[in-house]
């Protein structure tokens, strides 16, 4: 029926392909399985639609075994850990993972609550997953012809299962930068979420998994998000939550329930300050006094910062050495990393109560600040001002169902 020429037919499969990424990431991850906003009834039965259509997926399979990830992250029970699995089997066989861990009864049954159970998702969607891509290339070989219809077809059927399932849970997990030290092995691959709509940007995502955006950096692009603003603004789409955010109270010389409140709600951004403002700080001031320690000692020095970073992955027994051959060097580079453990022991105590954490938390900074380390006092006097911002959503929030 319709006679395209060669990158016509490039430019509806890539359009078409877009579609799909654009309605993984904001209908399946952000408003599905996080519940980060809310989507205009028709916006969400379209992207029902259309990913049956272009993909097979059932809805509440998807948000089941992303779920699980989370939940199970880097262990025996993730469903797809390169750490675990290895980078291949994840990057290549991401979609027989998907599909195996898709047939979990049980992981369903945890997981999978709060998904749509209309009578279109039961007796159409979930139950005939298949018959949607079966009729998608009935329909392009009928539009476009057998030889460019199939092609076609293969493209879009491929596109997602290396993507999503093989390049996100793959290499978001393996290899990249990360801006935070979360407690898994995300990583964000490229700064700038364009190709798959913003899950580039993994860590992040891992850091702040109920926000609705992923970029947390000026030079960081997420598209999803653009596209999520777009929808706000024409009042198809409502944002729930967002990373949030901190302010420095003028003034402020003691912690309270507020500082408190910030400090956890927002570790991660503060440990990725204290690394930037403290550690290398440190770091690099003491390679540059040991001008009469070897270059190799220096070298290790400069090296400490990026391994302190990294220890929470865990170190290879040659890196280990060199962290403790770096703090066995430099009391002051020891002690801002015993700094770091102590201010980090203060979060991870959740049956403490409220007066006791902000007791330790004015203990920690009393501590930083007779260290006679600039750096380390300088951030301590910035800590004890922090609080939250009253509302971290720009757009009128509410709490979700």
């Amino acid at each position: 029926m319709i006679n395209l020429p060669w990158w016509g037919s490039v430019l509806i499969v890539l359009s078409a392909t877009h579609l799909t990424i654009v309605s993984v990431t904001v209908y399946l991850h952000r408003h599905q399985a996080h519940r980060a906003l809310t989507l205009n009834p028709a916006v969400g039965h379209f992207s029902r639609a259309w990913l049956w259509l272009t993909t097979g997926i059932v809805t509440r399979e998807w948000v089941a075994v992303h779920r699980k990830h989370h939940a199970k992250v880097e262990t025996s029970e993730d469903p797809h850990s390169p750490q675990i699995l290895g980078i291949h089997q994840v990057l290549w066989l991401g979609l027989l993972l998907y599909r195996k861990e898709a047939a979990n009864k049980q992981t369903l049954s945890q997981y999978g609550s709060g998904t749509p159970a209309d009578w279109v998702e039961e007796n159409l969607y979930s139950r005939f997953p298949n018959l949607g891509i079966a009729g998608l290339l009935a329909i392009q070989i009928a539009l476009f012809g057998p030889l460019s219809g199939i092609l076609m077809w293969l493209v879009q059927m491929i596109w997602i299962p290396f993507w999503a399932a093989g390049v996100i849970n793959g290499i978001g997990h393996f290899w990249g930068y990360r801006n935070y030290e979360v407690e898994d092995a995300s990583r964000n691959i490229v700064p700038w979420g364009i190709l798959i709509g913003g899950e580039e940007l993994h860590n992040n995502h891992h850091a702040f998994a109920s926000s609705a955006r992923f970029s947390t950096r000026p030079w960081e692009l997420d598209l999803g998000w653009l596209y999520i603003r777009t929808l706000v603004k024409l009042k198809l789409a409502e944002v729930f939550k967002l990373p949030p955010v901190t302010v420095i109270r003028p003034g402020s010389s003691h912690c309270d329930l507020e500082t408190v409140r910030a400090v956890i709600n927002n570790r991660f951004e503060i440990m990725a300050q204290y690394a930037r403002d403290v550690l290398s700080t440190v770091c690099r001031e003491e390679a540059g006094a040991l001008v009469r320690a070897s270059r190799a000692n220096r070298k290790l020095i400069r090296r400490a910062s990026r391994l302190i970073r990294r220890e929470q992955l865990g170190l290879s027994p040659r890196a280990e050495e060199h962290l403790c051959r770096a703090l066995a060097l430099s009391p002051r580079v020891q002690a801002v990393y015993q700094a770091k453990l102590r201010l980090q022991e203060i979060w991870q105590r959740s049956s403490t109560t409220s007066e006791m954490l902000v007791h330790q938390l004015e203990n920690w900074c009393h501590a930083a600040e007779v260290s006679g380390i600039e750096s380390l006092e300088t951030f301590s006097s910035k800590l004890k001002g922090y609080r939250l911002l009253a509302e971290d959503c720009p757009y009128p929030a509410k709490t979700p169902a």
